[in-house]
């Protein structure tokens, strides 16, 4: 019998595309299936950056590139960062990833050992917790609740600290819950780590773009004295409808800028050269298509929460950025698995259970609205009925 690595019995997964693949299977069989599971949008990329990307094959850009990504996507990356926040970026901190995944990845990898402890946001995005315990490191949860909103609150997270931590992951806007954390309970957060010098952050920043109700997004990378521990993770899927593509960045402290050129250099050498262009294009070209999609996500957004306020038994917070609602259901007497199941197999609604973004997701499910209004009207009209008809097993 072959002997692997105790780490990969420890490594997780995100259910969502385990949930696509069965709703995928049951669409195949003739059912009618409305996919909310999945969190991508469901406009397609911009033309002007298919066309880029076109054009860069055309022009013959089929070779490795740096490990760290071409420079003008670099330099592309920093004005957007200047033009949008006021931050002065150094390009030659900006590392061009194969998705956001990757960033995190780098990141928990150069921190995660045994005996360490990492903090990340529960309920949260699964990958986080996964690559800790693929580490061999304690993951310690951050409580996100519904009573605050689904922020995190900064005195709650800062006295969580130990002398064993050695990262903290924050995400707001948030998934799975849509909640965006105001600027003051982030400014908050970062004077009390003023405590925890040794301490290196790591801010999810990828869904930046899509915030509702007036809100300003408040990056990281506005502190100074967080600069050089700071890590910030972003890229161009959620903003610019490019899942597919597989296209992230992230900023790095110099300290660590070249531990992860050398994990690149190791693990996947380079980012597509043609879809780096593209990337270029979606900076630098109309921002049109951003704006037409924010706004039909927060049609949605609206459509949705009116919607699941509806239902029997359940109770949903108005989500204020990304494109997710993450419904109370605790009332309706199903655990929030098996009501997730029962919704995909008797009903043709497909949508993700609570625990599997954290312990503290019991009690709720996630969806998507990056999904049109017409679907999601259809979804919970099923769910009605089948709330109505259905009770827990």
């Amino acid at each position: 019998m072959l002997k692997t690595v105790d780490a990969f019995d420890r490594i997780g997964e995100e259910n969502a595309f385990a949930v696509l693949a069965r709703a995928t299977k049951l669409a195949s069989e003739g059912r009618d299936i409305v996919n909310l599971g999945i969190g991508q949008p469901d406009f397609p990329t911009p033309p002007h950056v298919v066309e880029a990307a076109i054009k860069a094959l055309r022009d013959g850009h089929h070779g490795y590139t740096p490990a760290t990504g071409i420079l003008p996507l670099r330099v592309a990356v920093s004005k957007d960062l200047n033009r949008r926040f006021g931050v002065e970026v150094d390009p030659d901190l900006v590392m061009i990833m194969p998705g956001g995944k990757v960033t995190m990845y780098a990141a928990i990898l150069l921190f995660g050992e045994p005996g360490v402890d990492i903090l990340y946001p529960d309920p949260g995005f699964p990958i986080y917790r996964s690559m800790i315990e693929f580490t061999g490191a304690n993951p310690i949860p951050v409580p996100i609740r519904e009573e605050n909103g689904f922020a995190f609150s900064a005195e709650e997270t800062l006295s969580l600290i130990t002398p064993k931590t050695r990262l903290l992951i924050i995400n707001s806007p948030a998934n799975p819950t849509g909640g965006v954390t105001p600027k003051a309970e982030i400014e908050k957060l970062v004077k009390g780590l003023e405590r925890f010098p040794d301490v290196a952050i790591m801010s999810d920043e990828i869904y930046d773009q899509l915030i509702f109700d007036g809100l300003e997004h408040q990056t990281l990378l506005a502190f100074p004295e967080i600069r050089d521990r700071l890590i910030l993770l972003n890229g161009w899927s959620k903003t610019y409808a490019m899942t597919g593509w597989r296209l992230g960045w992230s900023v790095w402290p110099k300290t660590l800028y070249d531990k992860v050129r050398k994990l690149a250099v190791n693990a996947w050498s380079c980012v597509n050269a043609p879809t780096q262009y593209a990337g270029i294009a979606a900076l630098e070209g109309p921002q049109d298509a951003v704006e037409h999609m924010r706004a039909e996500f927060d049609k949605r957004r609206k459509l949705v929460t009116e919607g699941l306020n509806a239902l029997p038994g359940v109770r949903a917070a108005t989500p204020k950025g990304a494109f997710y609602a993450f419904p109370n259901v605790a009332e309706t007497g199903w655990k929030a698995k098996p009501l997730a199941s029962a919704l995909l197999e008797d009903a043709g609604v497909a949508v993700i259970g609570g625990p599997d973004f954290g312990v503290l997701g019991e009690g709720y499910i996630r969806l998507s609205y990056a999904n049109s209004a017409e679907n999601i009207t259809r979804a919970l009209e099923r769910m009605g009925r089948f709330l109505t008809e259905r009770k827990a097993a």
